[in-house]
Order: C-alpha cells, then structure tokens, then sequence
C-alpha cells in the first residue's frame, strides 16, 4: 500500500502530495474523492496546520502508525481462480454486538471533530447510518451526546474517557444510555493525552480556546484557510468539548481542566466494567487491547466486544501493530467475543484481509475525519463508499462469493505472526 507519509533521506517526516496524475482535485467537490489519500489531501488544503496536525499526526516519531502500515503491506491474499460467478458477491451484511450493519466498517470516534468541520460528529452520524454502519461518539465531542443521538439514522456508540473521574464517568454513562446509544466503548490505552510532537511543536492542542495566543498562533495559518474561518465564525467558534462542561455536582460543575484533571487521576481500570455495564445495562467494549493476555482480562472483566487498537498510533509510540495483535487476541478470546480492529485501514482490501485473519469488522477513525473535513457529510459519504466498492472488488477477484465465506485460506500471513 502507498501511503501518503514518506520518510526523506535523512530520516524526517514528509507529507507527499496526493494529487491523482492529471487531475485537479477541489475541496468543493467530494466525487473527487476516489482514494482515502485523495480526502486527506483535501482535509490538508482546507485546515489550518494546527488542526490538520492533531488530526493527521501520531505520537512521537510516529512508528506505530508506520507500523500500522506495514502490517497490512506484509499479508498476500491467496486467491482462488476460476470460480467466480458472473454477479457481484452477497451484500455486506453482519450483525455486531446485535446491531445489523450492512458495511463492515465502523466509525471509531474522533476527538475534536468540530473544528474540522463544523458538522462534526452530527455529519459522522448521518452519514455512517445513511451507510448502514455503525458511528461512534468521543466523550471529547463539540456536540452532545443528545444532539448526535437525535441526528443519528443509524446505531450509535459512546466512547468513554473518565473526564470528571468516576462521577464524571457515571454521568456521561447515563445520558448515553437514556439517548439511546447502543454499547459504551472504553478506551484503555489513553490513560493521559499521547506525545504528539506535531502539536508540540505549533504549541496548540485541542480544544481551541479563541484567546490571544492562539490567535497569535494560527493568524497566519487561518489567514489562507478563509473558508475555514468563515464557517468556524458563523459556528461561533464551538471547540470546546460539549458533553465534559457540565460535569460534576450540579451546583458545582467541573471547567474542562478540572474534568482532565479528574480523569488522568484515575483513569478506567478492569474492575470498572463491571459498573459500566451494571449501570448502563447494555453491552460495554474494551477498546485499546493489543495482547492476548488483555484480552482475557477484558473478557473477565464483562467486555462484550473487542477493539484490537493502538489509538492509530497517537499514544504509545512503539507499541504493536494491530495486525499482528489481531492474530493474538483472536487465538486468546476469539470464540468468547467479537473482535474489532482498527489501525491503518485506507481502502477496501486492507479491511478484507482483516476480516479473512478473523475481525468481526474494522473501524476506521482519521480516513472519517479527513472525508468530514475535505467536504462535510458529503465527504464522509463518499470515503464510505471507496470502502464498500473496494471491498466487493476485493471480493470477486479472490473468488470469494461473500463474507461468510472468508477464512484464513484466503491469506497469506508472515511467518512470526
């Protein structure tokens, strides 16, 4: 797989440009939009860099999301000759947590949506329903968790931080549940924000707060990116994290640092599933495992799914790639849960490969973002349907008549794995 991140000569990080040969692609226009690098070129042109590098950029010296990459570079597909049948394969049904979906790729959540787009997680939500999959809303939203359910046309998650600490937790844990979401996902592996050296280095992480220093920060960014200012401005500049301001005792609530505060304290342990679930009485996921071992802790602890999950490589620099800690998971706890990946998936036949190693589905969290940032919904739609095209090609030229045909005989796996 090109991807669009290259390494120069003496080691640093370049983006390359993305641009299809002989085309001239418009943010306007999301039919432009035929690869996921094609979005992210777009997403790069209308941002500002501050908030392109928080979507764009990883931890550190960014191996993990590197590794990611390679990965899915080093499985071969194993296809079968003359068997394919004159018509497309089944559609792409399957069933996830009880949830019928008719694209096996899931929106992971995505923090700070709003300031890419100010559509944000309400556009994300439209637009994976209108798909047939499934959307899920990060804690650290611009629009509330209301606002997402009562936009939604399809099944929704909610993602949980511990902002505001277990009280913080518990709250946000109830609104999801009376708005009618349908699993709580809680993210393990952020126990404080990642080293992101990209936003390190421009000294501005979300949430933006309008102030003078970020305005001294990003006045020249936002001075070529007009369009982008014109929005954000007819929005009111809302980039603060809707569902974390009233947090708290209700004649006390929690300001955003306080709410931080609270969840770096005490972040989401094993022994709080069990409430988690107790509480809001629907299925709870363990997302952020990378080991077989905790998976079966995950599993111990109540989880009814699954996220094998690096956090796109935005936290732990070196950690795992997904892949492969895919393989281990579903040899520790494959028969006991569904099991979801995410992590480097830009096209069609990456997200096959997943599935034939055994995933119940992928979920996919900056390819969203930059198709919401290049052009709204719209853009999201499209991303959407690059994944779904490619994968029924993916399908027919491996002789596979449909996903519940898919297996490891279909892949080709590195010895190591």
């Amino acid at each position: 797989m090109t991807e669009p991140l290259q390494r120069t000569a003496g080691g640093s990080r370049a983006v390359a440009s993305l641009k299809p040969s002989g085309s001239r692609v418009s943010w306007r226009h999301p039919t432009h939009i035929r690869r996921v690098e094609d979005a992210r070129t777009l997403a790069r042109r209308r941002l500002p860099k501050a908030v392109f590098d928080y979507l764009d950029g990883a931890a550190e010296r960014e191996r993990t999301m590197d590794a990611n990459f390679a990965a899915l570079d080093a499985v071969q597909f194993r296809p079968q000759m003359g068997v394919t049948s004159g018509t497309d394969p089944a559609p792409l049904n399957r069933v996830i947590l009880g949830a019928s979906v008719s694209l096996p790729v899931l929106l992971s959540p995505v923090g700070a949506s709003r300031s890419m787009h100010v559509g944000g997680d309400v556009a994300g939500a439209r637009a994976a329903g209108a798909a047939g999959t499934i959307f899920t809303l990060s804690t650290v939203s611009g629009h509330t968790i209301a606002e997402v359910a009562a936009a939604a046309t399809g099944p929704v998650w909610f993602q949980l931080y511990f902002f505001g600490g277990r009280m913080g937790a518990e709250q946000l844990v109830v609104r999801a549940r009376d708005a009618g979401y349908g699993a709580i996902v809680v993210t393990l592996d952020t126990q404080s924000p990642g080293p992101r050296e990209r936003e390190l280095a421009i000294g501005l992480s979300p949430p933006i707060e309008v102030n003078l220093h970020t305005i001294s920060k990003m006045a020249r960014q936002v001075a070529v990116r007009p369009r982008w200012l014109a929005a954000v401005a007819r929005d009111h500049f809302r980039f603060g994290y809707a569902n974390v301001a009233s947090l708290g005792e209700p004649h006390a609530p929690m300001n955003a640092v306080e709410a931080l505060t609270a969840w770096q304290s005490a972040p989401a342990r094993w022994e709080d599933l069990a409430w988690i679930k107790d509480r809001f009485g629907g299925p709870v996921v363990a997302k952020g495992i990378l080991t077989g071992d905790d998976a079966k802790r995950a599993v111990d602890a109540g989880a009814s799914a699954i996220v094998v999950s690096n956090h796109g490589g935005r936290q732990l620099d070196r950690a795992p790639a997904t892949l492969p800690a895919l393989v281990e998971v579903l040899a520790a706890v494959g028969s006991d849960v569904e099991v979801l990946v995410d992590g480097g998936f830009r096209r069609g036949s990456d997200v096959v490969a997943a599935l034939a190693i055994g995933a119940s589905a992928v979920m996919i969290g900056r390819p969203w973002a930059y198709g919401l940032a290049a052009a709204g919904e719209a853009g999201i739609a499209t991303v959407l349907d690059v994944y779904r095209t490619g994968i029924v090609r993916t399908l027919r030229l491996l002789g596979c008549p449909s996903l519940d045909h898919l297996d490891r005989d279909f892949v080709r796996l590195p010895v190591g794995w």
